[in-house]
C-alpha cells in the first residue's frame, strides 16, 4: 500500500484522469473530493464490500441445479 501525507487543498493524481483532493479534516474524519470518469465506479469501502457480497450471493443462488430464492 502506498501511503501519502497531504494537507487540506492538496491532492493525488491517478493515471491521467482520476483526481483525489483533501477537502477538509475534523477530529479523525477526512473529507475527500474525487473526480473520475463516469465509467469509473467510486465507493466507500463498506459500500463496495456490500456490493461484492450481494453479487456473490446472487451468483450462488442462480447456479444451474439450484432454485432462485424469493427475497
Amino acid at each position: 500500500m502506498l501511503v501519502f501525507t497531504r494537507d487540506i487543498g492538496e491532492g493525488i493524481v491517478i493515471r491521467d484522469d482520476i483526481y483525489i483532493k483533501v477537502v477538509s479534516s475534523k477530529d479523525k474524519a477526512v473529507r475527500f473530493g474525487i473526480s473520475a470518469p463516469h465509467e469509473v465506479q467510486v465507493h466507500r469501502e463498506e459500500v463496495y464490500r456490500r456490493i461484492k457480497a450481494n453479487q456473490a450471493n446472487e451468483e450462488g443462488a442462480c447456479r444451474p441445479g439450484r432454485r432462485a430464492r424469493n427475497t
